[in-house]
C-alpha cells in the first residue's frame, strides 16, 4: 500500500482535531509501542537523552498522562483544560518506503478557567506505514521561545 501526500497531511490535521476535541485515548492509539513525544528546552537541541528537555517521553508516560486526562479524580483539571491547534498546511519533508516525515508550523492555545496559554511552534512528525495504517513513531514540538518561563503546560500541543 502506498500513501499519498495528501493523506500523511489529513493524518497530521486529524491527529490536531483529536487532541482538541480531547479524545486522548483516540490519539494514543496512533502512537507505536516504542515511540517518544518529545520537546527540547533549548533552541536546536539535538539530544533529548544527556541534556534536559521540557518533555520526553515514551508510551508508558504518555498512558499515565492520557489517564490523568481522562481521569475523573483528577481535581487539578476542574474544570478541565481546553486546547485549540492552528496549523499550517504541513510540509512532507521525507517519504522513505514505509517511513515518513512531516514539518508542520502552527500556534497552540491552552487555556483553563482566567488563564490562556498562546506558543508558536513546529511539530515534526516521524509516521511509519504498520499494517497498512499511518502510526507516529516519534514526535518533536520544538516551541519557538523554548527558552522561556512557562507556565504548565497540561495538554499536548
Amino acid at each position: 500500500m502506498s500513501i499519498s501526500k495528501d493523506q500523511l497531511i489529513d493524518f497530521i490535521y486529524d491527529e490536531a482535531r483529536m487532541l482538541d476535541e480531547g479524545r486522548y485515548s483516540e490519539w494514543l492509539a496512533l502512537w507505536l509501542p516504542d515511540g517518544h513525544y518529545w520537546m527540547p528546552l533549548d533552541y536546536k537541541q539535538s539530544d533529548p537523552i544527556n541534556q534536559t528537555s521540557l518533555l520526553y517521553e515514551d508510551l508508558f508516560m504518555l498512558n499515565l498522562r492520557v489517564e490523568r486526562l481522562n481521569g475523573a479524580r483528577t481535581f487539578s483539571q476542574k474544570p478541565k483544560s481546553r486546547c485549540h491547534h492552528v496549523i499550517q498546511r504541513p510540509f512532507v519533508d521525507e517519504m522513505n518506503g514505509d517511513s515518513f516525515v512531516t514539518n508542520t508550523a502552527m500556534h497552540y492555545v491552552e487555556t483553563r478557567l482566567d488563564e490562556q496559554q498562546l506558543l508558536a511552534l513546529t511539530a515534526r512528525h516521524d509516521l511509519k506505514l504498520v499494517e497498512g495504517k499511518l502510526r507516529i513513531a516519534n514526535k518533536r514540538v520544538d516551541i519557538l521561545n523554548c527558552d522561556a518561563a512557562f507556565r504548565n503546560i497540561q495538554l499536548l500541543p
